[in-house]
């Protein structure tokens, strides 16, 4: 008996070993991302994520050269207390503090028997002392990354620094007016808030009256047509960008949310009706003809029974139509383009050419993730029953 349970335990760590990579896989570039879209730009430039717990940068280096005469705190000489902001300013690059490490104090070398840092080191101790003397201190963590992102702030520091001092570029009115800034994450966020939630509702709506038709209704071609829309699920949408781009141009649909929302309701309907057939051909034949019997009408029946039954298939497929469109960039391009920038359009912009703007790539990242994610969870416990409901045949 107990070797029984022996082998059925190591037949199950494959298994859980599996499950436990693929959390790891995508639980620890997401909390990197977060970590880096908290961290200051000067952190992220120097250092990776994974050392935010680690010391201070040259504080060991510190510890090695000065801590000895200077004490761990840097205190331990009044006269050359490098706490001073006032001192530490005299020494801004390495070089300069190398000069004052060579030079003699009353007849003795300045470093005694201890040998000189090299260049690097020496930076890393000029980084610790302007860290410990308040002269440049950045936080650990701070907000000011994602400020920046919603607004498209470019300037010199930081938004709020830049608004605080005054220093901010003409375009800019240090106000909330600036979360409408078309170079920020802010407009890009409502944008892709009037093109998701329609071309979520639209296609869920049509799918639910046609999956109950293909369900319950008996119409001559319904078998025929219904295997006509499972095969459009193969049809790749690029082949239709031209064609239809085309043609919104003459209807003058081109660089609309409307133009938008129909090229997304054609190409989730096929899927949305097959899942909501498939699922609603399962509930029992009885519960309808007996709604039919007291004298419900078709359309009784379908307010009254499907939807509050089928909501397992419609919270899936919502979750579905809601990423697949989120995330989209092709159709966001072609047919709005950077007039009406998208979160995955803006994105892109957020680095210049020559790679500087990162730590706002982190922070616009982690805020196209955030409504995606809020939306799953909290349709999570529907998500499994919609996934099976799509797999059964009817």
């Amino acid at each position: 008996m107990n070797r029984d349970r022996i082998n059925k335990l190591l037949n199950r760590i494959p298994t859980h070993f599996i499950i436990i990579l693929m959390i790891l896989i995508w639980v620890v570039p997401t909390f990197g991302l977060l970590i880096t879209s908290l961290r200051p730009s000067q952190s992220i430039n120097t250092s990776g994520w994974w050392t935010i717990l680690s010391p201070p940068r040259g504080s060991s280096e510190y510890g090695e050269y000065c801590a000895s005469c200077h004490g761990d705190d840097g205190t331990a000489i009044p006269e050359a207390d490098l706490t001073n902001p006032a001192l530490i300013a005299e020494f801004p690059r390495s070089l300069q503090l190398l000069n004052a490490l060579k030079a003699e104090y009353d007849g003795q070398p300045h470093m005694q028997n201890i040998p000189l840092p090299e260049a690097q080191a020496a930076a890393d101790i000029a980084t610790y002392l302007r860290r410990i003397s308040g002269v440049d201190a950045p936080p650990r963590f701070t907000f000011s990354n994602y400020i920046d992102a919603l607004v498209g702030y470019r300037g010199t520091s930081t938004y709020q620094r830049d608004c605080a001092a005054g220093t901010a570029p003409l375009d800019i009115n240090c106000d909330a007016s600036d979360l409408l800034n078309p170079r920020g994450m802010g407009r890009a966020f409502l944008n892709s808030l009037l093109v998701t939630i329609p071309a979520t509702f639209i296609p869920i709506l049509f799918a639910a009256f046609a999956g109950y038709a293909f369900a319950w209704l008996d119409f001559k071609g319904r078998f025929l047509l219904f295997a006509i829309l499972v095969g459009l699920q193969v049809v790749p949408l690029q082949m239709t960008l031209v064609p239809i781009s085309r043609l919104y141009a003459q209807l003058g649909l081109n660089g609309t949310f409307l133009g938008v929302w129909l090229f997304h309701t054609g190409f989730g309907m096929p899927y949305a009706i097959y899942l909501m057939r498939n699922f609603l051909g399962s509930l029992p034949r009885d519960l309808f003809e007996s709604a039919y019997l007291d004298g419900a009408s078709h359309w009784t029946a379908f307010y009254r029974l499907v939807v509050p039954l089928a909501m397992p298939a419609i919270a899936s497929l919502g979750i579905f139509q809601f990423l697949w469109v989120w995330n989209d960039l092709l159709v966001a391009l072609v047919f709005l383009g950077g007039t009406t920038p998208v979160m995955t359009y803006q994105i892109s912009n957020m680095v210049t050419s020559l790679g500087a703007g990162w730590q706002l790539l982190t922070a616009s990242a982690f805020l196209s993730m955030l409504l995606p994610m809020i939306v799953f969870f909290g349709l999570q416990r529907y998500f499994v029953r919609g996934m099976l409901a799509g797999a059964v045949k009817g």
